[in-house]
Order: C-alpha cells, then structure tokens, then sequence
C-alpha cells in the first residue's frame, strides 16, 4: 500500500516540478528579453535646426495696429540663419480698415528678423468674396503687401481671372495683376 501511494505522489510531483522549471525558464527569458538596451535604427538628426516648436503662433503689430496673425502646425528654427521653416500655415493679414485677409498653405519660411514671408505649395488666399490661388506667394511686411510672381488665379462666384502676376497693397486695397492677364466674367460680376 505504500509503494502504491509512493507511485501516485510521484507523478504529480514530476509534473509540479515541470511546471516549477517552465515558470522559471520563461521568467529568466523575458526579464532578459526585457532588459536589454533598446536599439534605435535609421535616426536622422537634423543638424540645421536649432530647435522645433510644434505650435506657433504669433501676432504681428505696427504702432500699436495688428499686421498679421500666424498659426503653423510646427515650426523649424534653422541655426545660423534667420529663418522659421513652418508647416500647414495659416495667416489672416489685415487691411488699414481692420479687413481681414485669410491664407492658408501647406508649407512656408518666416524670416525671424525681418518678418516678411514666403508661402508655397497649395496657397489659397480668401478676402471677403474673392478666392485667390496660386503655387508661391510673398510677403513683405515693410510694405505691407503679399505679391506672387507665379500664375495667379483670382475667382469670384462665375467670374474667374487669371494673370502671371500679382501684387496685393494690403493698406490701400489695391491689387495689380500683370502678365497675360485674362478673365471670364458672369453677368453679375462686381469688382468690390
């Protein structure tokens, strides 16, 4: 009776004693698995930029008058020059009588000491009932004009013109298309 007792112990101690060993092969594998140095591969360092905000905003005043406000999903500040490389940009302007003027891009460079701007790839600019695209487009905050000397598109409900380039006074609401310029108007057409 005894050695049949002995035999039935045995066998669940075995097992038991497997199962103890399992337990600790995996602890031992996973805690060395987990404690080794994570690798990093392919990282790119940027060595021109001095330092990336992911907001930016900034207004922009002259005597005391709001110029211009910008938003930009991020902002690259490049060492050793005085540029921001900005990101989904956009920028309302405004006019001497507080009008605003909306532009949006994908992609733009603030230049951190002067303020004037350059703005590209997919550039739409929206001023009250006027719509306004092109590939590039400029602004000088000395003058207080934005200027393209890419092809222009200017639209307005049925009305469209287009020109090879523009200058926009935002203080006197003036803009000038030059260069094969060239429209369709509708019946209704209204310049103002």
């Amino acid at each position: 009776m005894t050695k049949s007792l002995k035999q039935k112990m045995t066998a669940p101690l075995i097992g038991l004693l497997i199962v103890i060993i399992i337990i600790i092969s995996g602890f031992v594998y996973f805690n060395n698995y987990f404690s080794k140095p994570i690798q990093f591969h392919d990282i790119k360092i940027d060595t021109k930029a001095s330092f990336k905000l992911n907001i930016l905003k900034q207004i922009s005043k002259k005597n005391g008058i709001k110029e211009w406000e910008l938003e930009a999903s991020s902002a690259t500040l490049l060492k050793d020059e005085e540029k921001a490389v900005l990101l989904e940009v956009s920028v309302s302007f405004f006019t001497k009588d507080n009008k605003r003027v909306h532009l949006t891009s994908q992609k733009g460079i603030l230049n951190t000491k002067t303020h004037d701007m350059t703005f590209s790839d997919n550039v739409k600019v929206a001023y009250e009932t006027f719509f306004l695209v092109t590939d590039k487009l400029h602004y000088n905050k000395k003058e207080h004009i934005i200027y393209s000397n890419n092809s222009v598109r200017l639209e307005k409900t049925d009305s469209v013109i287009e020109a090879d380039s523009m200058t926009t006074k935002l203080n006197e609401n003036i803009t000038i298309l030059k260069g094969n310029v060239r429209g369709n108007f509708s019946e209704n057409f209204d310049i103002k």
